[in-house]
């Protein structure tokens, strides 16, 4: 008969500390991320194509003062909005058909901790969209003003609305239902979301309906610090609070992982 002694196995059986499972889990959403030709198309390309594009042909009148200082923070918007919904919604609708998310619920990642990672790959990513889109608005003649801390506050209180609402997407539909309900949700906010065109150009009552919008609200917010420099705008943020709250309560009640 033989025995083992302590020690014998290395390395050692079990799960590795849980901050190293979220980051390693982080870094390889943000790499498979990067890597999907649609992803970036979404994420990067768009954005940027229609910041140089609405930047230097005059189809759109965004009002007084250069058409950049306009079209910038509508843009930023819409980078969260590509990436925290209708990016993150796709990827983990196709992840849960594919049994992805099953398999990975019963590894010693908890679930939180997936989502966590997820959650932190977005932020990577969006940290990405914003130094590019910033640097090309900065080359196009964008002159922002404001507190850099309530951009940030903006950004993140719309990075988490978006979020919600694209797990929630994910969670509870089909992977192609997904599919076609994120890319049309993108479509539609990026003509009615205030990133593009300006909501007073539409009718009072549809515009007051648009304005409660989570985009619409973050772009709206952006828009009134970056290009007026104007304080703390606290609709815009209870705005983006309600869905943000709403969002990921909904979404941890209703996402089924199969």
């Amino acid at each position: 008969m033989t025995t083992t002694t302590e020690g014998t196995y290395a390395p050692r059986p079990g799960g590795a500390p849980l901050g190293r499972m979220i980051a390693a889990q982080a870094a390889l959403e943000t790499r498979m991320l990067l890597r999907n030709g649609e992803q970036l198309l979404l994420t990067v390309i768009i954005p940027t194509l229609l910041l140089v594009l609405f930047s230097s042909v005059d189809i759109v009148d965004t009002g007084e003062g250069e058409a950049v200082d306009f079209l910038a923070p509508g843009v930023l918007a819409l980078a969260v909005l590509s990436t925290a919904f209708t990016g993150q919604a796709i990827a983990t609708g196709f992840e849960r058909r594919y049994g992805v998310l099953k398999r990975l619920a019963a590894s010693p990642l908890p679930r939180w901790a997936l989502m966590t990672a997820k959650t932190v790959s977005v932020l990577v990513t969006e940290v990405l969209q914003i130094v590019l889109l910033t640097v090309i608005a900065l080359a196009l003649g964008w002159s922002p003003h404001g507190n850099p801390f309530t951009v940030l506050l903006l950004l993140t209180l719309g990075t988490a609305a978006c979020s919600g609402l694209g797990l929630l997407m994910a969670g509870t539909l089909r992977a192609e239902a997904t599919l076609a309900a994120a890319n049309l949700v993108f479509l539609l906010l990026l003509v009615g979301g205030g990133v593009i065109v300006p909501l007073d150009k539409f009718p009072d009552g549809l515009r007051n309906v648009l304005e409660l919008l989570p985009v619409a609200a973050l772009s709206d917010g952006l828009r009134e610090v970056l290009r007026y420099g104007a304080g703390v705008p606290w609709g815009d943020l209870g705005v983006l609070a309600v869905w943000s709250v709403a969002g990921l309560a909904a979404a941890g009640k209703f996402f089924r992982w199969e």
